[in-house]
């Protein structure tokens, strides 16, 4: 079972076996961590859920199914309260553990969920009106880290990013960059009333000037808009696109909102939802029923009484063709927070399309807030005031930021404290985890140079006896557990739970670094099967922080 813990699916099986055995065949029990200790290594209820079916008492039915299981990586039972079993894992069961890890490599933990459907992730998606802001680095780092995770789980991925070149912010953008030209060669334009203030602008006038010089001082304004707007998103998604690169978030595909338009697949879409009868035209406008379908306050205009769509038509056209034309089996969305009250709107628009509103999902990425000598940092984008992603990568780094981004539910804010992510100390997290991955690679160096080659040890080469030892037990406890964490990421779209999981791991590996010998075990046993263990955590880690993007550094 590619993926899977081939010692937690043999413990599952013994106890859906005993389950078996008592004439049950639907039940699919499976073994859990206990919240608390003295209540064995792994505990089940699946008594208590049999005890109606099979009238009878859940102790009883939990003593029964203790005395039908057999396994050689359960050491003993016990049964507790009302009814749980509790089981107390033997050595061979943490041996075989590692020794999974290490016959799989970096395969392990790569469940199969996705059977390689296809399914789309759409995120950043920033207009190209101003450079990217530390808002916009979340939901880069939640998107790429998503597909990472949906890829590893046997999805075939596509990673989208939405341009929005056409529209009222574009012609803003094209107004203000023109304004900016002006007032460079001293020609006096205010700009317009919601236009766009960063002095990056500036410097988009200065190149136009050294190429084009003052040409347009005397041409109407109308007449060269078309120039400063295309010059200016062309430009700033240039940048946008170098950022992005930086970040180590790459695109598969670039999809221009000005292709739905140039291809009539607005109007295509739109006939469509007339023909179903989800939209009508009343007052010269066309609407969408969501009102009726969704229970929304009021319908929504599609396309309005002077022929221009509105954005609700676009963004129908553009999932109509992700899921109908190129034919995704998932799509997920990657939005801001404050576009909360949309998701319904949209969900109604696919189900309108003839597909289940449930391959639909939108992530939401709330505001972040970044700390600077323990103070939020003022930001406003409208006045052009912002922290750029690029000045956050410059100061704290690529891997502090994609780290400190991940830590969280993507729809919780976040305090992101650039003074901690500089830190080089254990309390910083990432730090934190990166020295354990090195602390290994500094191990299995000094092992190949005292002792020989990694090659030589068998995965197999670890004595279960090496698991009295509590530390040593809890770090091959904690490589077992990893395909669940990648099930739980996959299926939720939640990184912060690999997050979470790393940094528990590095913990336990570093507290078992602290209190045993590894490379100065004078029994050759022992000290073989210490070392294939602290292999098997490199592997997880390194495995960990690939899916967040995150380096996996040999030396520190």
């Amino acid at each position: 079972m590619t993926g899977e813990n081939i010692a937690v699916t043999r413990l599952n099986d013994a106890l859906n076996d005993a389950v078996k055995a008592l004439g049950v065949e639907d039940v699919d029990g499976e073994f859990e961590r206990p919240k608390h200790e003295g209540q064995g290594d792994r505990a089940a209820n699946v008594a208590m859920r049999l005890a109606k079916s099979l009238k009878s008492n859940p102790r009883e039915i939990a003593q029964k199914i203790a005395d039908s299981l057999r396994s050689d990586v359960i050491e003993k039972t016990e049964i507790a309260g009302p009814g749980f079993l509790n089981v107390f894992l033997s050595g061979k069961f943490y041996a075989e553990a590692v020794s999974d890890v290490l016959r799989q490599g970096e395969n392990y933990g790569g469940v199969n969920l996705g059977q390689s459907r296809r399914i789309q992730v759409e995120f950043v998606s920033a207009n190209p009106t101003g450079p990217l802001h530390i808002g916009h680095g979340r939901g880069a780092a939640v998107g790429d880290s998503v597909a990472r995770i949906l890829a590893f789980t046997g999805w075939d991925v596509q990673r989208e990013y939405y341009v929005n070149d056409s529209g009222l912010q574009i012609d803003n953008l094209g107004k203000s960059t023109q304004a900016r030209y002006f007032e460079l060669l001293g020609k006096d334009m205010p700009l317009p009333e919601n236009g766009y203030k960063g002095a990056y602008l500036y410097d988009i006038a200065r190149e136009i000037i050294a190429s084009e010089g003052d040409k347009f001082l005397n041409m109407p304004l109308e007449d060269s808009l078309e120039y400063f707007r295309k010059y200016a998103a062309d430009r700033i998604m240039s940048t946008i696109r170098e950022d992005l690169e930086t970040f180590r978030v790459k695109f598969d595909n670039f999809f221009p909102e000005g292709y739905l338009h140039r291809n009539n697949l607005v109007q295509s879409a739109m006939n469509e939802l007339k023909e179903s009868g989800y939209a009508y035209e009343q007052d010269g406008a066309l609407w969408f029923r969501t009102g009726e379908t969704i229970g929304d306050d009021k319908d929504r205009v599609l396309i309005r009484a002077n022929g221009i769509p509105t954005y609700y038509a676009s963004d129908i056209a553009y999932h109509r063709d992700k899921f109908i034309t190129r034919g995704f089996e998932r799509v997920i969305d990657v939005w801001g927070a404050d576009h909360h009250g949309y998701i319904a709107r949209m969900k109604a628009a696919v189900k309108a399309m003839g597909r289940n509103p449930d391959d639909f999902t939108v992530l939401l990425i709330q505001l972040v807030n970044l700390l600077r000598d323990g103070k939020v940092v003022t930001m406003s984008t409208r006045a052009g005031e912002f922290i750029t992603l690029r000045e956050v990568l410059d100061e704290a780094g690529v891997d502090a930021a994609r780290f400190f981004f991940l830590t969280r539910r993507s729809d919780s804010q976040l305090d992101f404290d650039l003074d901690l992510a500089k830190k080089q100390g254990n309390d910083n997290p990432v730090y934190y985890v990166q020295y354990a991955h090195a602390r290994i690679s500094g191990i299995l160096r000094e092992y190949v140079s005292k002792c020989g080659n990694l090659d030589s040890l068998s995965p197999d080469s670890i004595p279960p006896e090496i698991f009295t030892d509590k530390d040593a037990r809890e770090l091959a406890d904690s490589l077992s557990r990893y395909p669940e964490a990648v099930r739980e990421a996959s299926v939720e779209l939640a990184p912060q739970v690999i997050t979470s999981y790393v940094l528990n791991l590095a913990g336990i590996f570093h507290s078992f670094y602290n209190t045993g010998r590894i490379i100065s075990e004078p029994d050759s046993r022992v000290r073989e099967g210490r070392v294939n263990l602290v292999r098997a955590a490199k592997i997880v880690i390194a495995s960990c922080l690939g899916l967040l993007g995150v380096n996996a550094p040999e030396r520190m």
